[in-house]
């Protein structure tokens, strides 16, 4: 079992196409910083980046609970040596040489309770984190979990330009689970090996700020225009339904998971020198009139190499994508915002 999500990780297909794995041997020594590591995301993300032959030193950091976690994902039998860390005073030394940080920090959504509901109290914590990542590893690749993701990455540029650090070649927004979420749901709807399906999700990470493209979809299917628009308005309703669905108790965390362990598995090929790594992401972006938008993004050994555009649109996707700007815009205004208070 271990060896077969082991190849899973290595060989897996990214959104544009075949990703080449490198064998633990071969590949060069990267350290991994996952911050909010004894949380609901963060537990289940420690667990998949264990299981990353990529990995060779994997740093566990919360306020607290991490020395338990860290114990528990140490004795499994992979690469990466684990070292926990708990509370602000050691948040240097989890950070210290990191080549990616990854931050599910925060509070979970509830039921009733919007993303825009999270803001004040993960807003926080993500610029208290950005400003420990500037001082600590202010060139790794920085992959942002946190919700609301439309507002915490603009804070995180703000943090990081205040500090003099800032690369937006190295600054993500992690909107993974849309497109996971999207090839699920059309795979289903199309009767399609959910293995071989890729779907493009553009925009922001919130509600109708989710802009998943399935004319542009492979294999292709013959859709109606309502069964489209029931996709996409699912996708965009994901995380609602996983809410609901654990009545009160929790939300999407190990689908999230998943979601942030192929993010971040896409980072270090890239930093690898793997070629043609593409997913998409939330990014400083001009193809939009928008500062922050996430499109396809060809990933290097500097993050980004490239930011991909939209590509042909259905006429529902255009609408679409004009009925989105007025809310990420103003979620990407209140992030700055904030990070300037």
């Amino acid at each position: 079992m271990r060896t077969s999500m082991l190849r899973t990780l290595a060989r897996r297909t990214s959104t544009a196409g075949t990703c080449r794995g490198f064998a633990s041997e071969s590949a060069p020594d990267r350290k991994v910083a996952i911050l909010g590591a004894a949380g609901g995301i963060g537990q289940p993300l420690s667990l998949l980046m264990k299981l990353n032959p990529l990995v060779s030193r994997l740093a566990l950091y919360d306020i607290a609970g991490t020395p338990g976690v860290a114990a528990d994902v140490s004795h499994i039998n992979t690469r990466s040596e684990i070292l926990g860390y708990a509370g602000e005073e050691q948040l240097g030394n989890a950070l210290e040489g990191a080549d990616v940080v990854i931050i599910p920090a925060g509070v979970p959504r509830k039921p009733g309770m919007t993303r825009d509901d999270l803001f004040n109290i993960n807003a926080g914590i993500v610029k208290s984190l950005c400003t420990a990542i500037a001082k600590y590893c202010p060139h790794a690749l920085v992959n942002v979990i946190s919700n609301p993701v439309n507002s915490t990455v603009p804070i995180a540029s703000e943090v990081f330009k205040k500090a003099g650090t800032y690369d937006e070649k190295r600054l993500f927004g992690v909107t993974t689970l849309d497109v996971v979420r999207a090839k699920t749901f059309y795979a289903g709807k199309a009767k399609v090996n959910v293995a071989d399906v890729i779907v493009p999700v553009v925009g922001g990470h919130a509600g109708v700020t989710i802009l998943p493209l399935f004319s542009q979809a492979t294999p292709s299917a013959n859709l109606s225009s309502e069964e489209i628009e029931a996709l996409t308005k699912r996708t965009q309703d994901g995380g609602t339904e996983v809410v609901e669905a654990k009545a009160g108790k929790g939300s999407a965390t190990l689908s999230m998971a998943y979601a942030g362990a192929i993010f971040a598995d896409a980072c270090l090929k890239g930093l690898n020198g793997v070629p043609d790594v593409v997913e998409c992401s939330f990014v400083q972006s001009t193809v939009t009139d928008l500062p922050f938008f996430a499109s396809k993004v060809r990933l290097g050994k500097n993050g980004v190499e490239e930011v991909l555009g939209l590509g042909a649109l259905s006429d529902y996707e255009k609408e679409g994508l004009e009925a989105l700007k007025p809310e990420l815009k103003s979620s990407i205004e209140k992030g700055i915002k904030f990070a300037h208070a």
